[in-house]
Parts: C-alpha cells; sequence; structure tokens
C-alpha cells in the first residue's frame, strides 16, 4: 500500500498479516472473529500512526494536525489504544472540500481527523490481507505490489491475444454511491467480529461537515465511502471485486477486465463488445452504480485510441519491421499538465526566487512525472518534453538575470545540466531496461 511505502513494518505486525492472508486464502469460508484485539496492539497502532504522520495531510474538523500528533507520539498513543480496549472510540465527522477537475467540475473529498486516519490504517494492516487473499489478478489499484504499469501490462497483453474490442467505463461519483449495506455484508462474509463490523460501520455512516463562508453545515452520510479515508480504497476494491472475478473468473466470455480503483476497461473478442456493454450495466445496476453514459466508449483498439490512468494506447505498425504493436505513451492531457507544473515555477513572476531553489522544486515534478511515465513507447515523448524543459528553464533565467542577447549561447544545455543541476528525463525506451 502507497500508505505505508517507506515504513518499517514490524516483524510481529508482518506474521500477524501472513497468518491472516493465509488463512484466508487457503480456506474461502474462513471468517476473522478476534481481530479488534489486533487493533488494539501497541505495534500495529504506532505503524499505524508512523504511516499517517509520514504522509502527512490537512487537518479534519478537529484541526490536530499529524504535527503535533508526532510531537505528542507517547501520549497521543497511550489515550487512543485506552479508548479503543475501552470501546469508547467513535469516529469524528468527516470534512469535504471540494477540488478543482480538469474540465471545470469539482470532486468531493473527504478529510477525517488525524485520530480517524489512525484508527483506519490500523484498521487497514489487519483487514487489508484478508481480502487480499479473494482480490482478483485484474484489479491493481491501492494494493500491495501492484501499480499503474501492471495494469497497462494485462492490457497490451490482451490486446496481443486479439481482444481489441473495449469498453472504456467512466462510473458515475463511484466513492459516493456504494450501498453501505451492500458493502457491509461483503466485509462481513470474512470478519465476524462485531466489533470491527461495527467500526467499519461507524467510519461508514460519519456525518459530512463543509465549511462555506463561514459558516458550517452538518449531514447525514448514507452512501459512499469519502475519498480522503485511509480504509476507503480497500473498501471500494472490495465492493468491486465481485465484477473483477465475473469477468475474469469466465474464459468462455473471451474477454479480460482490467481495473484501477474506479478507472477500468474491458477487453473483448470483435463483435462481443455490444452484449457485454449490455451485461455491464445490468451488474452495476444491481449494485447501485451507474455508468457515466457521456464518457463511456466501446470502440475499436485497432481504429481508435483510448486513455487509462494517464497513458494513451494505440495499435500502430513499427517503422522497424512492419509488425503491428500495442503503442503506449503518455497521453496529450498529461504532457500538458507537466508544461502547466512547471510553468507555475518558472514564470516571469517567480524570477525573484533562487535558481537554486525554483530548479529543486521542478527537479521534483520533472523527476515524479517521469517515474510514473517511464512505461511503453514513452522515449520519443519523454525527448520533447525535455527539449520544452529546457528551453523553457533557459528563458527563465534569461529572464532572471536580465541577460539581452545569449540566451542559447550563455544557457548552454551542459550549463542547465552541469551548473544548474536540472533534472533529466529518462530518454531510452523503457522496455530496454
Amino acid at each position: 500500500m502507497a500508505l505505508f511505502a517507506g515504513i518499517a513494518t514490524p516483524p510481529k505486525v508482518r506474521q500477524l498479516q501472513r497468518t491472516l492472508y493465509r488463512k484466508a486464502k487457503a480456506d474461502k469460508r474462513w471468517r476473522a472473529w478476534s481481530l479488534y484485539g489486533d487493533l488494539c496492539r501497541r505495534d500495529v497502532l504506532e505503524t499505524a500512526l508512523a504511516a499517517v504522520v509520514r504522509k502527512a495531510g490537512a487537518a479534519g474538523v478537529d484541526r490536530l494536525t499529524t504535527e503535533a500528533v508526532k510531537a505528542a507520539k507517547e501520549m497521543f498513543l497511550d489515550t487512543l489504544q485506552a479508548e479503543l480496549r475501552e470501546k469508547r472510540y467513535r469516529p469524528s465527522p468527516v470534512l469535504r472540500v471540494w477540488i478543482p477537475k480538469a474540465d471545470g467540475k469539482q470532486r468531493p473529498l473527504g478529510i477525517p481527523t488525524v485520530k480517524d486516519r489512525i484508527v483506519q490504517a490500523g484498521l487497514l494492516l489487519v483487514l487489508q490481507p484478508i481480502f487480499e487473499a479473494d482480490f482478483d489478478d485484474g484489479s491493481f489499484g491501492y494494493r500491495p505490489k501492484r501499480s499503474a504499469h501492471g495494469a497497462l501490462d494485462a492490457i497490451r497483453k490482451a490486446l496481443w491475444q486479439g481482444q481489441t474490442e473495449v469498453i472504456d467505463a467512466d462510473l458515475s461519483g463511484y466513492f459516493d454511491t456504494i450501498d453501505h449495506a451492500g458493502l457491509l455484508r461483503l466485509v462481513a462474509r470474512r470478519v465476524s467480529d462485531g466489533s470491527v463490523l461495527g467500526l467499519v460501520k461507524r467510519f461508514l455512516k460519519a456525518p459530512i461537515v463543509e465549511e462555506k463562508d463561514g459558516t458550517r453545515s452538518i449531514r447525514p452520510n448514507d452512501r459512499g465511502t469519502p475519498q480522503g479515508g485511509v480504509i476507503s480504497p480497500l473498501l471500494a476494491n472490495l465492493y468491486l471485486n465481485s465484477l473483477d472475478h465475473g469477468v475474469n473468473d469466465h474464459p468462455e466470455l473471451g474477454a479480460r477486465l482490467v481495473r484501477y480503483a474506479d478507472d477500468f476497461v474491458l477487453l473483448c473478442r470483435p463483435g462481443d463488445g455490444p452484449a457485454l456493454y449490455e451485461r455491464l450495466k445490468t451488474h452495476l445496476k444491481r449494485k447501485g452504480l451507474q455508468l457515466n453514459e457521456t464518457k463511456t466508449r466501446l470502440l475499436d483498439a485497432r481504429r481508435e485510441r483510448f486513455r487509462f490512468l494517464g497513458f494513451e494506447v494505440s495499435w500502430r505498425r513499427s517503422r522497424n519491421n512492419g509488425a503491428e504493436y500495442p503503442h503506449v505513451e503518455p497521453s496529450p492531457k498529461a504532457k500538458a499538465n507537466l508544461r502547466d507544473a512547471v510553468r507555475q515555477e518558472l514564470n516571469h513572476w517567480t524570477t525573484w526566487r533562487s535558481s537554486t531553489e525554483a530548479i529543486r522544486t521542478v527537479n521534483r515534478i520533472v523527476q515524479g512525472w517521469g517515474a510514473y511515465f517511464h512505461y511503453g513507447n514513452s522515449a520519443a515523448a519523454f525527448n520533447g518534453q525535455q527539449n520544452w524543459l529546457c528551453q523553457r528553464t533557459r528563458r527563465w533565467l534569461w529572464q532572471k538575470y536580465g541577460r539581452k542577447l545569449g540566451q542559447y549561447t550563455f544557457f548552454t544545455t551542459e550549463r542547465l545540466y552541469g551548473q544548474y543541476g536540472l533534472a533529466k528525463l529518462p530518454l531510452y525506451s523503457a522496455r530496454s531496461r
């Protein structure tokens, strides 16, 4: 899980997770009946606190920050552990904020308090291995040792195998429309501990608080699992697990479903798409979910390109040997997003900053973008981005130091990389690594 990246999980916690996973994997009917005591363990809570503090993030409705929790770690854990053991702990309301989207709309983000995030992280430590035993191989989002690159590998493999008709799906407000009762039934199939089930239910039912123009409104939450909650990705994966298995466990369908959280594509043999599209809508309707008809497409990947997780997938013919292949590179939107982020740091209103500080910030942006998008056939796209980055940095330095001539002769590419330490995107194909 990304939440626990860089966190050293104690050996006893790892052993607990292995035990839970093996029991669940060995017996599909096995149910965990004494998890609450494991949640209350000091080493579990310490690991959860370390993960939440490392990830930082905004404060919730109580205004308590991760920095304050870190400063009083032992006292905080003593109090929280006592609350949990004595069954006095109750989740606080979730603070809702609205995040702008590229299309001009907004999406809701729920921010639990730091204390609630720590308890959710503890729950994640004990619940993840149980449900991981049930999850389908076609699910790649927010799971240990899985990534967007793995999802793209699965897509390319399906295309190579002739599953070139694609349902490029988009769910309408997935995280906000999950049915609580249906989700809790799925949790109860593997967990019989009433205290843990009650805690999960209270997290789901936590009221929503919005603050606008100095006024605060509180409303009940009867559906959904807020994006921003630590345990939300696990529960969201669980709710769609039946969809994954419903496609991938039936080879007679000749189809492959590849999913990353609520983003997924269904690849099938030419001509099978319309029937599978109707079956997909029926299945989602039974779960109280709905496809966004304006964004969901049925397409032929040999003639049309589609985008998934920021990448663009298209069917091309190699210039080297004439063979056809699935070509994967960063999408135009992804490339534009990088340029927009760099422009925010290197513009005429930022020339007051030191070049060291500005380029250090740009390097973090570029290296993070490059690490994610260095996949498939990215070399040509990266080359174009690198040329643009050099030009943008060169012009910013030229303006900063007020030079009239010599933009290219003084701020040479060698100087940008050497003296100023500008980051380099990997300009070799990810396939050759």
